[in-house]
């Protein structure tokens, strides 16, 4: 398995080329010579779409645009063929239009490699493109699993809706509807649920004692003690 971190400005080394970032991997985990791993380096920038490859061999991160150094992440990621990839945040800092060319490249590669991918993601629209299946965290723990389209159209969890609440849409002029509250502080979490600081629907039940994680129907399960009274707006 193999990690696309959020930041490639960070998580490339900034005083080694690009050509040394990758072979150092080739070499230690695929026992390639030298020329073998340069050779393979030179695909890798090819497979992941970079113009000029051989020049951007040669060059520091630095020299490079963002675009261009998250696919030099993600050629990085992808040296030793792992049959998954967690990518975090992948479009981080990047403007809209990168945004959607890695997002686009990462499918692509994903379909291409018959690699499985954990999309990690604070951003809706990215997640209604690009998964299957969704688990909704808060505070380190899971509020909802469900397939993409179930936990759009169908959400069980009050978290869950206010994130979708939350997602602004060029159809409707609604005032988007902001969580209230504050993040919690993980040393010391609120008793019960941990979302119930900030859910409207809180009753006494959910600050005393925390949900399990129910069977909605298949594939499909919450943690909320209220999922079954509750009638919560999805997203079309």
């Amino acid at each position: 398995m193999a990690i696309v971190f959020q930041d490639p400005t960070t998580s490339l080394n900034p005083v080694l080329t690009v050509e040394r970032q990758l072979t150092d991997i080739l070499m230690l985990h695929r026992d390639l010579t030298k020329e073998a791993a340069s050779k393979k380096a030179l695909s890798l920038l090819e497979h992941v779409g970079i113009q000029e490859p051989e020049k951007r061999l040669k060059a520091y991160p630095h020299e490079l645009s963002g675009g261009m150094k998250q696919r030099i992440a993600i050629a990085r990621a992808l040296s030793c063929e792992p049959m998954l990839l967690f990518a975090d945040e992948p479009t981080t800092n990047l403007d809209v239009t990168i945004q959607a060319q890695v997002l686009e490249l990462l499918k692509q590669l994903q379909k291409e490699l018959n690699m499985t991918m954990v999309m990690i993601t604070h951003d809706m629209g990215i997640i209604a493109d690009m998964t299957e299946r969704v688990t909704v965290l808060y505070a380190g723990k899971v509020m909802e699993v469900a397939d993409t389209s179930t936990l759009f159209h169908s959400p069980k969890h009050p978290y869950t809706e206010a994130l979708l609440k939350a997602v602004p849409s060029v159809k409707q002029t609604r005032t988007l509807e902001v969580i209230p509250g504050n993040i919690p502080n993980l040393i010391e979490p609120p008793s019960g649920c941990v979302f119930h600081p900030r859910c409207k629907y809180a009753k006494d039940i959910c600050m005393r004692q925390e949900p399990p994680l129910e069977k909605v129907e298949e594939g499909h399960f919450v943690a909320c003690h209220l999922w079954r009274e509750l009638k919560l707006e999805g997203r079309g």
